[in-house]
Parts: C-alpha cells; structure tokens; sequence
C-alpha cells in the first residue's frame, strides 16, 4: 500500500502511517492537487506532485469547498489513485457527498482506524460508477434555446467521473456552439472531419483520439462542431450514422448535441433523390442513439413548444427510450408548485411519464459562460450540477439490479415509490 498525505499536519500523519508499515511516496499541502489541476503549481513542484500521484494507491486528502472540486476528482480517477477524505465540517462532509467520495473521516481519526479504511474496500457517499449503460445519448431540445448545449456538456463531465471515457460530440447544424463555450479552437477538423474519413472508411479509434480535442483535465474528448452552420451539407445521414458507429469503439459514452428542427418534409420538395437534407444530421444522430435526452425549459411557451416537438421526436426515434429534463424549473413563471404543473401537462397532454427537472441558475450559467469553462467545474455545488449528478446516477446509470426477483423488480419498486412520493423525484434546487 503506497499512500499520498495531502492533509493538515501531514508529516504528522506520514511519521505515523510509516510506522504502521504504510509506504508514504509523498506529502502535499491540502491545496496542492487543486493547484495542480489547474496547471497553477509552479515547476518542478508540479512535476514532482504528478510523479506522486501516479506511484500512489490512495491519497488521503483534506476536503474543503475551496480547494476541492470536481477537477481534483478527475485528476484522480486520471491516476487511478482512490481518496480517502478527511472532512472537519458539516460543509466539508456535503462538498465529499456532492463529490460522490467515499464516506470522509474526521482529521484526528486514530492511526489504526485510518489503516483500516486504507486497507478496506471503499464504501462510496454515492452509488459506484457503472461503465455499462447507453452508448450514444442524444440530447435534443425544442426551439428556444431550453439549455440543450449546457446539458450536454454536463452529461459528458458526469460520465466521465471513474474513469469513464467520454465524448461530446457538437452535432448541431443549426447553431453550433460547443467551441465558443467551452473556448476550444473552432478552425480544426471536428466532427465534420470525423464524417468525412467515415465516409472514406478511414475512421478508427486512433483517428479519432487525433481529430478530438480534450476539455482540459476532465477526460472528456471533444469533436467540435460546424464553424459556420453554410457547411450543413457535409454532414449527411450517411457520414452521422457511420461516425456515431465508429465512436461505439472508441470510448465509453458519447454524448451528441443535436440541433431542434426535426422536419423531414425538404425529402418531398427535393428534385434529387439523394440530395442533401438540412436536418439530417439531427435525424441520424436521433436514430443511431441509444438514449435521448429531450430537454425543456420551465415556462409556458417551453412546455407547449415541447409538447409538440416530443410527438415528433417520438415518431423519430422509434422504440428508443426518451427521459424528459426539464430545465429552469422556477416558481416565478408557473406558480408555487412549479414542478407539479409541469407533470401534470406532460402527463396529460403528450402521456410523458419519465420527468426530471432541473433548476434555474441563472448566476452559475453566466459565471461558466463568462469563464468559457463547464458549468460542472465553473460551480461543482450549483444546484444545476448535483441535478445532473443525480439524473445521470439514476436515470442515465442506474445501478444494476440485484436480487431473487430478477431485474425487472426493482425498477418497478422504484416507479411505485416514485409514484406515492414524487417528491423525492425531484432534484435540488439550490447547490
């Protein structure tokens, strides 16, 4: 067992793990891993952290909301180096939580009980990040602008978290803004690139790994989308569908935002059979999808344009499993009970069930937009990042059933309790 101290006092606690035989490769200030994940650990320091981190089985780290985010998960799980947190306050102990570590303990927690927890298997806050679930998710949303691009992006941060890989990928012919919010050079090849070696069958995991672009230190790999939406007919159905394939090979997830029209009618207007379609690649991403996330915003014109676009949808993509995210959820526009109102139209007018809400948080979007960062990094504790933390955990991944009654069971026993406490359905509402 070979354990990095990052903790208070922690020659301290390296003195006393070496005499209970742990080997200790290394001790750091609780603020250096998160000074080393933004590149702010000035030479040789940074090499010298990194060199540690990687011959380390487990770092033992000093939890606090200031120096303790989600990139400093990612560049752990990079490592594959477990934490075992310290936490000395109530706002401490949230911050592991909303982190999804394993249960933190107390700073003068004795010797023998931190080398029991050193050699035990870790018991996660959260459930373990599954590496099974849908390949291709689709995130598509009505016009409107109901957050389609913000919600991407957060799903791709979230599967990546354990070790998952992950990629977003920019699919929308329209109005593409991936590389602008997340200040990625949009002059590269990108996902356009991508569908033309598709084409060529030319395209592998390595050409892909060349075309991406990685968003920082999160592990998740970007192919950019369009740098002017003139350049729509050089991703047809054909070349989308043929990418998407390819990228089942390449990494775990991939996460594709698409664009809102889903209107096929240009196929009888057009004099040449084989001609380019403007929404095709909206359409093949939907039909190549494994999971759609559809995405609504928490107003009245929203809810309608939804309701109408959902039909559409539906008609798309077939038998492929669609979860409602409705976005912005705030009392102001539809009454106190906002979250209800909106259950109770999609139930009633569209016969949609499986809904999950999100919460307005104007302040956190316009400080990542500001930053051109993820939201996720910009605000871990933002009441829009735990809810896509959740959503993720429980609808995207959800944790494998067990038990005699098979694997239908338990989903059913979830949807009852659902059913007799929507509230608990409900995600937070404030970080």
């Amino acid at each position: 067992m070979r354990a990095l101290v990052a903790v208070v006092d922690g020659d301290r606690r390296a003195v006393e793990l070496i005499h209970e035989g742990i080997e200790v490769v290394g001790v750091l200030a609780p603020e250096a891993l998160a000074l080393l994940a933004r590149d702010d650990l000035a030479e040789p320091d940074a090499s010298q952290a990194l060199r540690a981190l990687a011959d380390a089985d487990v770092v033992i780290l000093t939890v606090d909301r200031t120096h303790t985010d989600v990139a400093v998960v990612a560049l752990c799980d990079r490592a594959r180096t477990r934490i075992v947190p310290f936490a000395a306050t109530a706002d401490d102990l949230r911050t592991a939580e909303a982190l999804g570590l394993e249960s933190p303990l107390a700073p003068d927690v004795p010797v023998w009980r931190l080398c029991e927890v050193l050699a035990a298997e870790p018991v996660s806050a959260a459930a373990a990040p599954s590496t099974t679930g849908p390949a291709v998710i689709a995130v598509w949303g009505p016009a409107g602008a109901p957050g389609r691009s913000t919600v991407a992006v957060g799903l791709a941060l979230e599967l990546a978290r354990g070790g998952r890989r992950t990629a977003l990928v920019d699919a929308d012919t329209a109005a593409p803004s991936q590389a602008l919010s997340l200040s990625l050079p949009d002059e590269g090849p990108g996902f356009a690139a991508a569908c033309r070696s598709a084409e060529r069958g030319a395209l592998d995991a390595a050409e892909l790994t060349r075309i991406a672009l990685p968003l920082g230190d999160t592990g998740v790999e970007v192919l950019t989308g369009l740098n002017r939406p003139s350049r729509w007919p050089e991703l047809s159905a054909a070349r989308v569908g043929a990418a998407l394939s390819a990228c089942r090979g390449w990494v775990d997830h991939v996460v594709v935002d698409v664009a809102a029209p889903l209107e096929r009618d240009e196929e009888i207007v057009s004099d040449l059979e084989d001609g380019p379609r403007r929404n095709a690649a909206t359409v093949a991403a939907l039909q190549a999808a494994d999971l759609v996330v559809a995405v609504g915003s928490a107003d009245p014109v929203g809810i309608a344009r939804y309701l109408r676009g959902h039909a559409e949808l539906r008609a798309i993509v077939g038998s492929t499993r669609v979860v409602s995210l409705i976005n912005r959820v705030r009392p102001g526009v539809l009454g106190i009970d906002a979250r209800g109102q909106v259950r109770r139209a999609l139930d009633r007018f569209g016969g949609i069930e499986d809904v999950w809400f999100l919460p307005h948080d104007g302040r956190s979007a316009d400080a990542a937009l500001l930053a051109a960062r993820p939201l996720g990094l910009v605000a871990p504790r933002s009441g829009v990042t735990l809810g896509i933390r959740r959503f993720v955990g429980e609808a995207v991944l959800p944790p494998t059933p067990t038990g005699p009654a098979g694997a239908d069971a338990p989903t059913r026993r979830v949807r009852a309790a659902r059913r007799r406490r929507p509230e608990r359905a409900a995600l937070p509402t404030r970080g």
